[in-house]
């Protein structure tokens, strides 16, 4: 796999950022690509490992070892097919996945692994680029016709494989635009959204339907779903926030991140906004509470709009600077972490929980009173936090983002009339093997994504979503020919 002795010839190289000054300063993507040369290179160093826990590392199990090899030897072409059979769009996942495959990559051992992610975004740019993407067109129809609610990345890979399947597939948005968070949830400086409208004029020559402002259990029945198509997928999300029910919540100026996240991504891909529903973060002191992707998206929007401070608050302890490999590879390791978006300017505080928001007269939000917490495992092994006393302050504070991630789906509305049963976390229950993978508790109606496993990643979106194809296309026709 690449060259045998490359890991010990080329170092790691990676995509840069333009500077923070420049970036912050507009909505594009800032990410600047290796050429081609060095590209290849990096695909040189892909070693020969025996093993390529690459493979269980990624969601998707994108065969990294064989692209690796063949963008090193210069097969683009061949390289972007090898992709694309795992993976329905490498161009999301190659900005936005955090790439735990990295992290299982056995040249991880010594801190230097192979630059997957960097790789996997060159094959499918380039292969755009080149116009090697066509539409794969069925050449025979099923005359079968399946509903997908929700438009997100495993709506978007479940369609785009039932499609491909021969199916008759309608795509069903509760928003103006097809993309679920993509579209809106995720920053236009991470994710133009170009890439998205590419992929749906793909998905339209495939003979997908796509249908917006229809919110199904609201606008539309669900039940009306069940009776005119043969079987129907909930791809909705994980979109019930965690709220933050202290003293002052009521205040003016604290809001779900999710409602400032969305309004602000409307107005610059040119969407009306009331400037009652925007959110601004110009000249104000922004804390945002929680330290995890949302949160970081919320700093670099805030910045963008000119806020005078960023302050990210988080409620676990701060993560060691290195990992202790021996015990963690080739999972997912704790360690401190730092976005781009961090980068660009903000004060990060952990082990720190808030207590309450505090107002002036007219109701604004003017400060955060907080507490330092302390966190110990108990005689069964479970972290119990306690707050340390006298460790009382306060952050000054014009606008509080509540980013603390999602509980699970939205039940009232297209759940609660479907009446399908939930798992103990609330979430859509589904299971993932056997003779009703990904069926929900109702015949014909499945389930998959965040809806069904709670809030995750992309990567794993799009996983489940192909999988969930594959079980629908073998309940229908009682055989599949579609890929896991």
């Amino acid at each position: 796999m690449g060259k045998p002795t490359g890991f010990r010839e080329y170092v790691r190289l990676e995509r840069g950022y333009e500077p923070a000054a420049d970036r912050v300063v507009h909505y594009n993507e800032f990410v600047v690509p290796l050429p081609d040369a060095d590209v290849s290179l990096q695909g040189a160093r892909c070693m020969d490992c025996g093993i390529p826990f690459c493979h269980n590392g990624c969601p998707v199990n994108n065969i990294i070892p064989d692209w690796n090899d063949l963008v090193y030897r210069g097969n683009w072409q061949e390289a972007v097919e090898v992709l694309h059979s795992t993976n329905n769009f490498p161009e999301f996942t190659g900005r936005i996945c955090p790439a735990p495959c990295e992290e299982a990559c056995t040249l991880k051992l010594h801190d230097s692994p192979v630059a997957i992610k960097t790789i996997e975004c060159a094959i499918v740019d380039k292969a755009w680029e080149e116009g090697w993407i066509k539409p794969q067109i069925s050449h025979h129809k099923t005359r079968k016709h399946v509903a997908v609610v929700g438009s997100g990345p495993s709506g978007l890979a479940c369609a785009q494989q039932l499609a491909r399947a021969g199916h008759f597939v309608t795509l069903f948005e509760k928003q103006d635009k097809i993309g679920g968070l993509l579209r809106y949830g995720i920053p236009d400086f991470k994710l133009n959204k170009r890439l998205i409208d590419r992929r749906m004029a793909q998905m339209r020559a495939e003979g997908v339907e796509f249908r917006t402002n229809i919110h199904v259990g609201v606008d539309l029945s669900a039940k009306k779903l069940q009776d005119e198509f043969d079987a129907v997928v909930l791809t909705g999300g994980s979109e019930h926030p965690r709220d933050l029910p202290v003293p002052g919540r009521e205040l003016n100026n604290v809001h779900f991140a999710m409602d400032f996240l969305r309004a602000n991504s409307k107005r610059v891909q040119g969407v009306y906004v009331p400037d009652e529903e925007f959110i601004s973060a110009e000249d104000k002191h922004v804390v945002v509470i929680g330290g995890g992707d949302t949160g970081s998206d919320c700093i670099g929007t805030s910045n963008r709009h000119g806020a005078r401070s960023v302050t990210q608050i988080e409620i676990l302890p701060k993560p060691p600077e290195k990992e202790n490999r021996d015990l963690t590879w080739p999972y997912w390791p704790n360690r401190l972490r730092t976005s781009s978006s961090q980068e660009e300017g903000c004060t990060r505080m952990w082990s720190v929980a808030t207590k309450e928001f505090v107002g002036d007269e007219n109701g604004n939000l003017k400060e955060l009173r907080c507490v330092k917490v302390d966190w110990q495992q108990d005689d069964a092994g479970r972290w119990q936090m306690s707050e340390i006393e006298g460790s009382e302050f306060t952050l000054r504070a014009d606008l509080a983002l509540l980013a603390m991630g999602f509980v699970h789906p939205v039940h009232e509305g297209m759940l609660q009339e479907l009446g399908v049963e939930l798992d103990g976390r609330g979430n859509v229950q589904g299971d993932t093997d056997g003779p009703k993978a990904y069926q929900t508790s109702i015949e014909g109606v499945f389930a998959a994504g965040d809806m069904r496993r709670g809030q995750s990643l992309v990567v794993w979106a799009i996983r489940e979503g192909r999988q969930c194809a594959r079980a629908v296309d073998d309940w229908l026709m009682g055989r599949t020919v579609l890929p896991r």
